[in-house]
């Protein structure tokens, strides 16, 4: 057989063992044409609508060579604009030092060279000495270049391709799935980035899958088996927990412990997942978990002790006025723990709270990404802090994520080892990594899995 007789190009292909050559996550050359056929191409978030809450507030997304401004214009809507100016292209925002990216309000947008002002809906409004253009100036040749920009999810999305397909049919089946859990409702706990050592898709890959929890995160294998699947959903996949019978629901996120007595490993489980990771849960839920012995007898099914935690919690959230979607048992299950939203952003989403994972490249560096994560949960009405993203040192992280990141490290390094002929990704556990090659390659023209039959 040969290479291309076993190029993977069909879902059901990556249900049997494949290999992914090195190249798209170590080659210089890889990297750079992913500017031009992947990025601007492709649907990518910017941001939260909570962000721009009022008119003329902006956040700005850089990507690559190219910087978009994303703007709440005076009717409500969503605008986008490149963040250049027409005259002799200079970015009208800068980015502050040490910051991830510009934030602010505007009335309109100055160019810093010459002065040209755009108002918000990217109109040229000032030229000085525009006489000396003899007509040439239309407002075609001045405006600011308009981005596609849409919402969902209460999430901003742009996309730099003007005959891409809209928003929701690069979404897919992702809508359907996670529109119960009003994603939208959430804010933010805390949010950190960092310009880590590592190709973007190493780092993605570093969360995209339970193979490695056994391993890479042991203090967690007192509280039960990790063991997950993996769902190809067209561009996108979504990873979850295998369950016994009976408790279904535990393909998600909020999980039972397992041993002699789910009472209290599921209490230790919380706790320590709040210490040491503080994301996957909320204070609210540790708290009903620590409950569990003093409110059930010993010997309570385990079935019946996850319905009473869940129930205690929510009962204990509404009274401080912060009221859960209801989600159908069945739906829950089927939607995972998390959600690969291709290219390079991750939705882990609970009834609750979330956790989210973007990576984008650092320049064209194949060894370095832009790597961020973002923990969000309900709050009363006012209640929700106030939050910036925030440059955070890796010895800085919740220890959990620093076990994560020493992987991520270190497999950029071996990946450049003469003595490595590629991945070898768990076609069961692991499906998501071949999902996420065999589109990119859909867009690279090089680089899909292969089949090792």
């Amino acid at each position: 057989m040969t290479t291309a007789d076993r190029t993977v190009t069909a879902a059901a292909d990556l249900e049997a063992p494949f290999t992914i050559p090195p190249d798209a996550y170590v080659s210089r050359d890889y990297a750079r044409l992913e500017q031009e056929l992947l990025w601007r191409k492709a649907w990518l978030q910017a941001g939260r609508e909570e962000d721009i809450p009022a008119p003329g507030d902006f956040v700005t997304y850089d990507i690559g060579d190219d910087s978009v401004i994303v703007l709440r214009a005076d009717d409500g809507s969503v605008r986008a604009f490149h963040n250049v100016c027409p005259h002799r292209g200079r970015r009208l925002v800068d980015t502050p030092p040490g910051e991830r990216n510009a934030t602010g309000h505007r009335r309109n947008f100055i160019c810093g060279f010459h002065g040209w002002t755009f108002d918000r809906e990217g109109q040229c409004t000032f030229v000085q000495h525009q006489d000396d253009w003899q007509g040439a100036l239309t407002p075609e040749r001045t405006a600011l270049g308009r981005v596609k920009a849409e919402t969902w999810g209460g999430w901003l999305w742009i996309n730099l391709d003007p005959d891409s397909p809209s928003l929701r049919e690069w979404l897919g089946p992702i809508p359907e799935m996670l529109d119960p859990f009003e994603l939208h409702n959430m804010r933010c706990r805390w949010r950190k980035w960092i310009v880590f050592d590592c190709n973007w898709k190493v780092a993605l890959e570093a969360f995209n899958e339970t193979y490695h929890v056994q391993t890479t995160h042991p203090e967690f294998n007192v509280f039960g088996q990790f063991r997950g699947w993996a769902r190809n959903h067209g561009l996108h996949t979504n990873i979850g927990y295998d369950a016994p019978k009976g408790q279904e629901q535990d393909q998600a996120k909020l999980r039972l412990g397992s041993g002699d007595d789910p009472r209290l490993s599921t209490a230790e489980m919380q706790v320590y997942t709040w210490d040491n990771a503080n994301t996957n849960t909320t204070r609210t839920l540790v708290d009903a978990a620590l409950r569990l012995k003093d409110e059930l007898p010993a010997g309570t099914p385990a079935a019946e002790v996850s319905a009473h935690w869940l129930r205690s919690a929510r009962e204990a959230d509404a009274r401080r006025g912060v009221h859960w979607p209801v989600v159908d048992p069945a739906h829950v299950a089927r939607s995972g723990t998390a959600w690969q939203v291709f290219p390079n952003f991750q939705i882990g989403h609970a009834v609750n709270n979330m956790l989210c994972y973007a990576a984008r490249p650092w320049g064209d560096d194949p060894d370095k990404c832009v790597f961020e994560a973002a923990v969000y949960e309900l709050w009363p009405e006012g209640e929700a802090p106030v939050t910036t993203w925030t440059y955070t040192a890796a010895e800085d992280w919740p220890p959990v994520l620093q076990q994560d990141f020493a992987n991520m490290r270190a497999v950029q390094q071996g990946m450049k080892s003469a003595g490595f002929r590629g991945t070898q990704p768990n076609p069961y556990m692991e499906r998501a990594i071949g999902s996420l090659h065999m589109n990119l390659a859909r867009f690279m023209g090089s680089g899909a899995p292969r089949r090792l039959d």
